[in-house]
């Protein structure tokens, strides 16, 4: 007889995986993702932590959706982890861009809307809102298709490009910091599109983003890209988004 498989492990609950959140928490963590923007409720979990429940849960959207909702900052880390991006809607992926806290939490929504079935349709909808909070996660999700969809021509970034130059330096510190990384971005997507990002820097000037009590800088854009692309071509990749799209094994929001 073949042998048997063992039975799925049992699956975390809420309340579970809130205890074992605040269980593998320390007040350091918890003092470096205030100084980076996190805001209360927070256990201060390290990322190899999360890694390691992550390995556990695998995916498990219902459980996504409610640590999400308990407005924890390290429950909303695991959610954006655990969750089933076919599964978000639309208006999900809306009331989770509006009511996360801080750069990272973001960038991560941004990232389950390029691993969905609404990227495109977020990324016109997100930068045509009102709100800062939903523009900023355009900008983020324009930097992330520019290095991973090859589908979207190349006209739809420099139509995007010329539109930061006049907007980005009155827009908030977060949108800011994701105007200047989608310029770095889409520069790494082709040749035609580094020179458009080079002439949107040359317009823009220096850019002034308030990191707060912390070591974080604002990448210089004539700089990264001389360095990132110097990098890509020097391991025989046509640029640095097919260098990127080479390397990804998994959705980025997982490794790390």
């Amino acid at each position: 007889m073949p042998p048997s498989k063992k039975p799925a492990p049992p699956r975390l609950s809420l309340v579970d995986a809130l205890s074992e959140l605040e269980a593998a928490g320390s007040e350091q963590t918890r003092k470096i993702y205030l100084r980076h923007g996190a805001v209360e409720p927070l256990f201060g979990v390290s990322f190899a932590k999360l890694k390691a429940l992550l390995k556990r849960i695998k995916v498990d959207h219902a459980l996504a959706v409610g640590l999400w909702e308990t407005g924890n900052h390290d429950a909303r880390n695991l959610a954006v982890k655990v969750a089933d991006p076919a599964a978000l809607s639309a208006d999900d992926l809306d009331h989770w861009a509006l009511t996360g806290a801080g750069r990272l939490c973001t960038d991560y929504v941004a990232l389950l809307a390029l691993d969905g079935p609404h990227a495109h349709a977020k990324l016109a909808s997100w930068l045509a809102a009102d709100d800062a909070r939903l523009r900023t996660a355009g900008w983020r999700l324009l930097g992330h298709l520019a290095q991973r969809d090859e589908a979207l021509a190349d006209s739809e970034f420099l139509g995007r490009l010329h539109e930061i130059p006049s907007a980005i330096h009155a827009v908030t510190d977060a949108e800011r910091e994701a105007m200047n990384a989608a310029v770095i971005a889409v520069g790494c997507r082709s040749e035609g599109l580094r020179a458009a990002a080079v002439e949107a820097a040359t317009q823009i000037g220096r850019v002034v983003v308030d990191h707060g009590q912390t070591a974080c800088k604002t990448p210089e854009v004539m700089a990264t890209l001389d360095k990132t692309w110097a990098y890509a071509t020097g391991k025989g990749f046509a640029s640095p988004a097919a260098a990127e799209r080479e390397r990804e094994r998994e959705p980025l929001r997982l490794r790390c």
